[in-house]
């Protein structure tokens, strides 16, 4: 699907979605405990979708109430369960050692980007403990028992790895720890998963060089559980404040986990003015000015923070943003085609980029934008198209379904202008 973007102010209030990242932890949980769990949404999405279908493969079900879902923990079962992953990263890596902690007999699958997408580490980390797995890419087989031990791997490779054992290793009968060779890179995401934890039950020591996980612990369902608004999403319209017109964002909570709340400082360090009142988060207009991101530990942020980038003037340097280019798309790659499409002078670097904002050129003809079909290329192009004053089109839209399929009809009722071609 081709959208056509006009240009344009956006401005107005968002009821935040719910946040991904922390919906796809709260379902794990919930399918893990020892009593049925009531989840409260605000809306769904493509990814959360196939953590729920590989959930039901290995034994949970689930009963929909509108947006609400209540989740019934795995039970055994002995045939083979089958997998699709989709193209999402989180369910591949959250899942595969937690099936292997159930001793499940898993066909895994996925499609678009995701057999490509590296999971060597975690597979190798599975066969040094019990299981046999086919491949170190999809689709793949596994089967046998995970045991316990010392789980030894990088921190700064991805943190859903360590995320994926942490879920996985307190269901074992053996203690167990992991083990940090480098620094953490994405740090948020692993504190996101450890507060889970806390809320279900489960006990994790860390220490200085990893965690320290007991064995034989059971997942506590706490009954009903509300999922975050989502700071990663939320971040779209927030820049889109950043770079015109004010806009506020509701139900994002200020003591969230979530690493990419850091969005609110980054836009300060812009320039933007940003006031907060409880859930309620509003950015408006300052003069931008460009500044330097250190991008280790909000990479899902650098899609949009380039479009506040190109609204600034002078050199915004992104760095530490080597990651981006083993996710959807390669995204380094990928935003800078997008930011030259739309007149943006930018130097692609092998771990960053050097963005050279208040120097728009004037394309030569139709702007057209290959979003690579990874969603945060589509939405940040879609909000720096229309406030960069650009007319665009951008193949390949659809792929916002992926984490916030209601992403245009918000971007319209903004004031926004998006037509299907």
């Amino acid at each position: 699907m081709n959208i056509k973007i006009s240009r344009g102010a956006l401005r107005g209030t968002v009821q935040m979605i719910s946040s991904k990242s922390d919906a796809h932890r709260l379902f794990i949980g919930a399918a893990l405990a020892d009593q049925p769990t009531e989840m409260v949404l605000n809306g769904s999405s493509e990814d959360l979708e196939a953590t729920l279908q590989c959930l039901q493969a290995l034994g949970a079900d689930f009963l929909r109430q509108g947006d609400n879902i209540k989740v019934f923990p795995v039970e055994k079962k002995e045939e083979l369960a089958v997998m699709d992953c989709r193209e999402s990263g989180s369910t591949l890596r959250f899942l595969l050692p937690v099936a292997a902690a159930l001793g499940r007999n898993v066909l895994v699958e996925g499609k678009g980007r995701l057999p490509q997408r590296p999971i060597g580490i975690l597979t190798e980390l599975l066969r040094e403990h019990g299981c046999f797995v086919s491949n170190d890419q999809l689709p793949l087989e596994m089967h046998g028992q995970l045991k316990g031990g010392t789980f030894s791997l990088p921190g700064n490779v991805s943190s859903q790895f360590i995320t994926g054992l942490l879920f996985a290793l307190p269901l074992l009968e053996e203690d167990s720890e992991i083990v940090l060779t480098t620094e953490v890179e994405s740090r948020g995401y692993i504190d996101m998963t450890l507060h889970t934890l806390k809320r279900f039950g489960i006990e994790v020591e860390e220490g200085k060089r990893g965690f320290s996980i007991p064995g034989g612990q059971q997942y506590h369902s706490p009954g009903v559980m509300q999922a975050d608004g989502d700071w990663s999403n939320g971040a779209f319209w927030l820049t889109a404040g950043a770079m015109g017109q004010p806009v506020t964002c509701c139900g994002l909570q200020m003591d969230s986990p979530q690493g990419d709340k850091a969005i609110l400082d980054i836009l300060k360090q812009f320039g933007a003015h940003v006031e907060v009142e409880g859930d309620r988060v509003t950015v408006s207009h300052g003069k931008l000015k460009g500044c330097v991101i250190d991008a280790a530990q909000i990479p899902d942020l650098v899609p949009i923070l380039c479009m506040a980038a190109a609204a600034a003037e002078g050199k915004t340097e992104i760095r530490n943003a080597g990651r981006l280019r083993i996710k959807e798309s390669d995204r380094l790659a990928a935003m800078a085609d997008c930011l030259k499409g739309l007149g943006v002078p930018v130097e692609e670097k092998q771990d960053g980029l050097v963005i050279h904002g208040g120097k728009l050129t004037e394309p030569q003809g139709e702007i057209r934008i290959d979003a690579y079909g990874d969603h945060r290329i589509v939405m940040s192009a879609a909000v720096g198209a229309a406030l960069l004053g650009r007319e665009a089109v951008i193949e390949g839209a659809e792929a916002v379904a992926k984490s916030y399929p209601a992403f245009f009809a918000e971007f319209i009722r903004l004031g926004g202008g998006a037509d299907v071609l």
